[in-house]
């Protein structure tokens, strides 16, 4: 079966994506997850905090004077760090010299500044495209809905205007106009979207009195949401889009494909059964497509998506009514 798929111009032999996580972070992790048949890496992302803790340290550093054994008291404590930025670049040259398939990696910020100079240094240490993480909660309230759109879009013009690779936005579902700002990005040379990001929702301990993390993996329940915004955006955009969250088996994979998905990321599914999942994932897919009589993955892609299902209204109010009219007790 040929499951071939073409995510943000790059030739995939199959649509899973290994996500953005911790397993893109070891080489020896990176290589099983080709073995296994993952058709990208999307490394952990560099966080703009992490490019401006570094600056801020070089440049104290400097004004203390070389040589100056206290200078060193300057440099950020590196806990809670993954990569710092120079280490993050080396990991991209040794990924790619690792294994053949594409390293896409990832720059996470919320403001536009001098971080975003790190995509062209991100570009030449062979990353194959770039992943455009906008992590950004909104939560003051003087700031507009078209403000914080507008954050984006710098964002991305200005790393557009330094690299020549594809990049693709990593968005969260919580804006107005999804559509109508999926257009937008498109119009500001964005190649692609991923949906969505999900925003890890912190936990109150009511007896420190203290906000907590708290981590949660996703569940199959999450891809519904992806499902109905792939549907929707993909019958109006001409970019790349790849479904994150959620992605859990062969079914969760054909679903967002046919949704309008290029490329399926999985990192949930992958922490908890590791890396040869995909190639069972895989095994499942192929063995649908062939019983359903189809002779590749690009025939379906799309194929539910707003413009082709039989009522578009689905996916929209009628569905809402429909739920709460089902209701039995």
């Amino acid at each position: 079966m040929d499951l071939r798929t073409t995510y943000l111009g790059l030739e995939l032999a199959n649509p899973i994506v290994s996500g953005s996580c911790p397993l893109g972070a070891n080489l020896d992790t990176i290589r099983l997850l080709e073995d296994a048949g993952a058709a990208a890496v999307v490394t952990p992302s560099l966080f703009e905090e992490e490019i401006m803790a570094a600056a801020t340290a070089q440049m104290e550093m400097e004004s203390a004077g070389a040589g100056f054994a206290e200078a060193s008291s300057y440099l950020p404590n590196p806990d809670g760090y993954h990569l710092g930025p120079d280490q993050y670049l080396e990991h991209l040259r040794a990924a790619k010299e690792a294994v053949s398939i594409p390293i896409i990696a990832s720059l996470n910020g919320t403001t536009p500044g001098g971080w975003t100079g790190y995509a062209k240094k991100m570009e030449e240490a062979g990353a194959d495209a770039l992943e455009l993480n906008t992590y950004y909660l909104a939560t003051n309230s003087a700031e507009t809905g078209a403000e914080v759109e507008q954050r984006t879009l710098d964002i991305v013009a200005a790393v557009k205007e330094s690299v020549t690779i594809p990049i693709a936005v990593k968005l969260s579902p919580f804006f107005s106009s999804l559509a109508n700002f999926a257009k937008l990005l498109q119009e500001k040379g964005a190649d692609g979207l991923v949906l969505f990001n999900r925003f890890y929702q912190p936990d109150l301990d009511i007896e420190e009195l203290d906000v907590v993390p708290n981590l949660r993996l996703s569940t199959a329940d999450e891809l519904r949401l992806r499902l109905r915004w792939l549907s929707i955006i993909s019958a109006q955009v001409e970019m790349s889009l790849a479904a994150t969250g959620g992605a859990h088996n062969a079914v969760d994979v054909i679903k967002a494909v046919m949704a309008g998905a290029h490329s399926v990321q999985m990192v949930s599914a992958l922490l908890i059964h590791g890396p040869e999942h995909i190639k069972r994932t895989l095994e499942a897919i192929d063995f649908w497509l062939t019983e359903h009589e189809y002779e590749s993955l690009r025939q379906m892609q799309g194929s539910m998506n707003m413009a082709k299902v039989p009522d578009a209204a689905k996916l929209t109010r009628a569905n809402y009514m429909k739920m709460l009219d089902s209701w039995q007790q």
